[in-house]
């Protein structure tokens, strides 16, 4: 993807870039070059500094010294929007939609003074210059006059991206984004980034899957530490250097499980029973003993629900929840007391309060383990409960009193671990557990899941992702339609082209 831009000036020029959070150093004297005509991939570990480094670049925040220019001269926005307005446009790893207004208002917001008359705004202004920035994108099927809270997160994406090409910025930056959205997404976001590089402009691109990098990107920048460790032209990707620039040591131990037969108990801890409604079909499923019961399909199969449903967050239509002894889930609470954790897939609006530090997030689910007679509890106890999980997840941050939203997605997900292991869940419901996270990260995450599976704990892992699917599962189940429609055993035969003719 790009065009031949070894030898084109550079749109964006970062110098001696230094970014610090009290104690902790984000950014190290970071430099960087976007050339015009280029797809520009940042890689590297969670924490290692992409985010932040496009952050200030697109005016989010700014930077503790350095220097930045945009077409030869001193960059400094003073806002996202100011960004935006002068070239340089970011989606955002996180939600950037407003759920209370109409997907109009959303795709308008900092432009409303553009529309109407006298200060008065025209809404069928604002909802035919929507339909026409949904039309520029290849999206013709979403009403711009309805309120954006009756889309789902990919769709919702969907309109963030229409948001920003709509202004035509000189500088598109993707901040994670192809994690967050649909196939469809992918599709139309690929497509905008090819289109930007053959005019001569420019894209920032961060990505955790490497391959999705190599096969995107025209150059690639891999940070660590916040330090730059190197930049790659198109000629010198390989999967091996990438991952060894990234990590700085090479990965120990397997990557997914490398067991093989049969290792659960005949013990069913969970059932669902005819679940019918929320996206569901009459589906039923019985979760065993010391098993990772994969579950896949498209995105819209209704598996993101279907975890829901299970931790009683949300309430089905018809059928029922019960856990192996008896008890019926009708609600979180109920989930809750009989040791059941879910980690969602919309992390920062369903799994952390962002504004809270991290001890409070971890401490949340397992109040009941520091809680003294009279209700009350000692703040040593809740210090050392939550310094345990940071200690034991390796959380990068200079105290648990540090604020969630300041952590690496990688981090914010290893919060949402430790406060779910810290409470002794028995049933894990994990939803999308490695979206967005690096391939150090990710190979933790996979070597915890099964330590508690070894451990007697029930994981339900729901993922858009196959190949952890297959590695990880003991039994892998893959809906369509709301419904499973075909169930597979673990085995070293298993292959992708199987699975996906049961999805579509």
């Amino acid at each position: 993807m790009g065009s031949n831009s070894q030898n084109s000036p550079a749109l964006v020029e970062v110098r001696g870039l230094v970014k610090t959070f009290g104690v902790v150093t984000a950014l190290n004297k970071v430099n960087i070059q976007v050339r015009q005509g280029e797809v520009l991939g940042l890689i590297g570990e969670n924490g290692s500094g992409k985010s932040t480094v496009t952050s200030i670049i697109a005016g989010i925040q700014p930077p503790t010294s350095g220097e930045m220019f945009f077409k030869g001269r001193p960059w400094r926005p003073s806002s996202m929007t100011d960004a935006l307005n002068s070239g340089v446009g970011m989606i955002v790893q996180e939600s950037g939609v407003i759920a209370g207004i109409t997907i109009a208002e959303n795709i308008a917001l900092g432009e409303l003074g553009r529309f109407g008359k006298f200060g008065f705004l025209t809404k069928g202004q604002i909802i035919a210059e929507a339909a026409k920035a949904l039309r520029s994108i290849g999206v013709d099927d979403i009403d711009p006059s309805l309120p954006a809270f009756t889309l789902d997160l990919q769709d919702r994406k969907i309109i963030e991206i229409a948001k920003v090409w709509a202004k035509q910025p000189e500088v598109f930056v993707v901040d994670e984004t192809t994690t967050a959205v649909s196939q469809r997404g992918r599709g139309i976001l690929y497509s905008l980034m090819k289109r930007q590089a053959a005019a001569g402009r420019s894209v920032i691109f961060i990505s955790h899957d490497i391959e999705e990098v190599m096969n995107v990107c025209s150059r690639l920048t891999v940070l660590r530490d916040g330090n730059v460790i190197r930049s790659l032209e198109k000629e010198e990707f390989s999967l091996a250097a990438i991952k060894l620039l990234m990590i700085g040591r090479e990965l120990q131990g397997d990557y997914y499980r490398s067991d093989y037969g049969v290792s659960r108990s005949e013990d069913v801890v969970l059932s669902a029973r005819h679940l019918t409604g929320q996206s569901l079909n009459d589906l039923s499923l019985d979760l065993h003993r010391g098993e990772i019961l994969g579950i896949g399909g498209m995105s819209h199969c209704g598996m993101h629900p279907l975890g829901k449903v299970l931790f009683g967050f949300l309430k089905p239509d018809g059928g029922e929840v019960v856990t192996g002894d008896g008890a019926h889930i009708k609600n979180v609470v109920t989930a809750m007391k009989h040791a059941i954790g879910y980690v969602s897939k919309d992390r920062d609006s369903e799994a952390l309060v962002l504004r809270a530090p991290i001890r409070d997030n971890i401490v949340s689910a397992g109040l009941n383990k520091i809680l003294k007679a009279w209700f009350f509890i000692l703040p040593k106890d809740e210090r050392a409960y939550s310094e345990k999980q940071v200690a034991g997840f390796q959380i990068k941050c200079y105290s648990d009193r540090q604020l969630v939203g300041q952590l690496s997605g990688g981090n914010k997900q290893k919060v949402v671990f430790g406060k779910w292991v810290g409470a002794d869940s028995k049933i894990m419901i994990l939803d999308c557990p490695t979206r967005g996270i690096d391939i150090g990260v990710k190979q933790a995450m996979y070597q915890l899941m099964y330590s508690l599976k070894k451990e007697g704990v029930s994981i339900i892992m729901i993922s858009e992702e196959l190949a952890e699917l297959i590695g990880m599962s003991d039994r892998l189940l893959i809906m369509k339609d709301g419904r499973i429609a075909k169930e597979f055993e673990r085995s070293e035969t298993l292959t992708e082209a199987q699975i996906i003719d049961y999805m579509v």
